[in-house]
């Protein structure tokens, strides 16, 4: 089959076209044809070498890859949940060597692969696992009380986004940040109140609620620096592991989507958010799987609004 992938780390230009066997699905596994592939920022560390200890395992290619959405082709022994041969559905997939999702096809654990939304094609549906479950993640992880307030920075990024979608769906009050072009979109997020980005984002937040958010999404990667936005006794979410200095009895719970990538009854949440309309999926632009090199070089430019997606 035809994937996408590296046989030496480096940048964008080291992805190219790879011949890999076909897999099949075994007991408890679906077989995806792959249609779409989201690219994001977690994609460029299996290119670029970040990864490369515990890459090492496995000899190349390595192949990206977090989200996937196409058909339904093989159904192992045991794994129906559900599905049938040609059903659209999406997945979540962890990456290991030359198992990714930019790839022609993909096997997963029937936990990580449901029905996409209705109505959406391929390229939509692939926007929402990965990010998507790892909002969930957070938010279960911060475990809010209901009513609790909310902050999120990278809030128009497509995990920041979701956030602020899932929190208004449960209730919360949402402060979230935006530069002057993103307003808008952040406040059709949901958003109760919007403050300017950018490393006085805590003293903004902590003026808008001046006794303190009750918790906090760090999808702008910032850390420390959110500190003063956050009550005493509240908790921070972070992504990529980051765990910062506990003072005021603040705690940080990094996120990891590898812990429930395998939990159905939240992937399938998602979807039935989507159809709602609660949770919006954003596309930016979609190329075909060859031209991965110029996806991987406009996500690193920064500034997209929505996700970058392969066509296979």
């Amino acid at each position: 089959m035809r994937a996408i992938g590296v046989n030496h780390y480096g940048g964008p230009e080291a992805l190219e076209v790879v011949e890999l066997p076909e897999p099949h699905a075994g007991p408890g596994e679906i077989r995806i044809r792959v249609h779409a592939a989201a690219v994001n920022p977690t994609d460029t560390y299996v290119r670029d070498g970040s990864r490369a200890e515990r890459q090492r395992k496995d000899p190349p290619p390595y192949v990206p890859g977090m989200d996937a959405a196409g058909v339904v082709d093989e159904i192992g022994e045991g794994a129906g949940g559900g599905l049938a041969l040609g059903d659209p559905v999406m997945a979540v997939v962890v990456p290991d060597g030359a198992h990714g999702a930019y790839a022609e096809y993909v096997v997963v654990p029937v936990g990580s692969v449901v029905r996409a939304p209705a109505g959406a094609d391929h390229a939509y549906a692939a926007t929402l696992p990965m990010n998507g479950l790892t909002a969930r993640r957070t938010l279960d992880l911060l475990d809010p009380e209901p009513g609790a307030t909310l902050a999120v920075t990278g809030a128009a990024g497509a995990y920041g986004g979701y956030v602020v979608q899932l929190a208004k769906a449960a209730g919360l009050r949402v402060v979230a940040d935006a530069s002057d072009a993103d307003v808008e979109l952040v406040r059709k997020l949901g958003a109760d109140v919007v403050v300017p980005r950018g490393d006085a984002v805590a003293e903004r937040i902590r003026e808008a609620v001046p006794e303190g958010v009750d918790v906090l999404a760090d999808g702008s990667v910032q850390g420390e620096l959110l500190l003063p936005a956050v009550r005493d006794g509240g908790r921070i979410a972070t992504v990529r592991g980051y765990s910062g200095p506990e003072e005021r009895g603040i705690t940080w719970h990094p996120v990891w989507v590898r812990d429930i990538a395998q939990d159905r009854e939240r992937l399938d949440a998602l979807r039935v958010l989507a159809e709602s309309g609660a949770v919006t999926l954003r596309v930016a632009e979609t190329y075909p799987g060859e031209r991965a090199p110029e996806a991987h070089t406009r996500l690193e430019q920064g500034g997209t609004r929505g996700r970058l997606v392969l066509l296979f």
